[in-house]
């Protein structure tokens, strides 16, 4: 009989290059403003002040946001895939934990941005008949992402259920 389907943690990390690309990320966000604000400080004599202090109050809170949300990521972003259902668990400020049931998957998709590339990681997105959106595994090894979108594929389709 197959288990019962219960919200659990996950069992598997992602990967841990995932942890550069999240800093990239950050790093890519919180930077641009800083050097426009300090850019502009440095070019407008007259709201020096003005322009300095915002752009030293954003380097602070950026650096803080680039050294501590990637690992926190990593230490909770989690998943795992059965025969009856897809767990996972991500987030850093609003942590979720998710269950998919393989007779509620509908498709499943691989993303590889840019910046993922460069790291050769990838997403799985886990789209089901549920109101709450689809499932996201950020940070897989591309490899690896590449076997989990085949196996939920046959999985799927071995299942019984129209997935509505």
């Amino acid at each position: 009989m197959a288990e019962e389907l219960r919200l659990r943690p996950p069992r598997h990390r992602v990967e841990k290059r995932a942890i550069g690309w999240w800093t990239a990320q950050a790093l890519a966000t919180a930077l641009p403003p800083v050097i426009v604000l300090v850019v502009l400080g440095i070019l407008i004599a007259p709201a020096r002040f003005w322009l300095l202090l915002p752009a030293v109050v954003l380097a602070v809170l950026g650096a803080v946001y680039v050294v501590v949300m990637p690992q926190w990521r990593y230490r909770v972003h989690r998943w795992e895939i059965t025969d009856d259902a897809v767990y996972t668990s991500a987030g850093w400020l609003r942590q979720e934990w998710r269950i998919a049931p393989m007779s509620r998957i509908q498709t499943v998709d691989t993303v590889r941005g840019p910046m993922q590339q460069l790291f050769d990681l990838s997403s799985v997105t886990v789209t089901t008949a549920s109101a709450a959106g689809p499932l996201t595994i950020d940070g897989m090894d591309r490899e690896q992402a590449a076997a989990v979108v085949e196996q939920l594929t046959a999985t799927t389709q071995a299942t019984p259920g129209d997935a509505t």
